[in-house]
């Protein structure tokens, strides 16, 4: 018996030949749409093209079903080209919703960016960053001297928060990571858990002296002076997930590793 045709799907890839080649595959077996016609968007690669392929489409509302062709394939799916009918009608949506970073730098300009896993700021020259950091308008510390720190979601616990030694945090919870990296003083700080609606602004201490880089999602902007970070629920991404392999499971799991 013939597969049954999976209806209104637009597939995507990244740049590697396995993603490639495998999306013409499904292509060639199951045919496609344009993307603003799409019910699904089908990524195949790896969690960084599934950021891209979110940030890429935002504004269409349609859920976005990765199939892991990368490496880790945090935020995939297996990749079987079996089945892709029954899979994507039985998948379980999780929402999330990105962070909005807005940078001052040096020279006067603003810059915005969106982040899906985290806002990060980091030292860009030889001697640790002094940064003070204030949540909704209030100074919680007056001097934070380290490499860096950082903002993450949800969804991106496990991502460099996880490696920075912040806490994985379950997909549904309504609060968001602020971490150190190798922080100086207060010695081996290593952040707090803060309300999802808290806006978080970091501002850099002697910036001439000690240049700062703030990052959203492989976004950079150079020699910030302030950085300002928020949830914006206003944007919602929608990701599609196997039953028993979603964000949630995932998270829960990644802790027992």
């Amino acid at each position: 018996m013939a597969d049954p045709q999976p209806r209104n799907i637009h597939f995507c890839a990244s740049d590697t030949e396995i993603a490639r080649q495998a999306c013409a595959r499904m292509i060639a077996r199951f045919g496609e749409v344009a993307v603003e016609s799409a019910d699904v968007i089908v990524a195949l690669g790896g969690d960084g093209f599934m950021l891209h392929t979110l940030h890429s489409t935002q504004k269409l509302d349609v859920p976005v079903y990765g199939m892991n062709c990368g490496t880790v394939g945090f935020l995939m799916n297996e990749f079987n080209a079996d089945n892709l009918a029954e899979r994507l009608e039985i998948a379980e949506e999780t929402v999330i919703n990105p962070l909005a970073m807005r940078a001052e730098c040096i020279d006067g300009s603003e810059h915005t960016a969106l982040a899906i896993n985290e806002v990060s700021l980091l030292r860009a020259g030889p001697q640790a960053a002094k940064l003070k950091i204030s949540v909704d308008g209030r100074v919680r510390m007056d001097l934070l001297i380290c490499d860096g720190a950082l903002v993450a979601t949800p969804a991106g616990s496990t991502a460099y928060n996880y490696s920075a030694h912040g806490p994985i945090l379950p997909i549904d919870a309504d609060v968001l990571a602020l971490t150190a990296m190798s922080a100086f003083r207060p010695r081996r700080w290593r952040g707090a858990l803060l309300p999802k609606n808290a806006v978080v602004r970091f501002e850099v201490l002697e910036a001439d002296k000690r240049p700062v880089m703030a990052d959203a999602d492989s976004r950079s902007v150079r020699n910030v002076t302030a950085v300002e970070i928020r949830s914006e629920q206003s944007i919602r991404h929608r990701l599609l997930f196997d039953p028993g392999h979603g964000l949630e499971e995932r998270l829960i799991r990644e802790q027992f590793v």
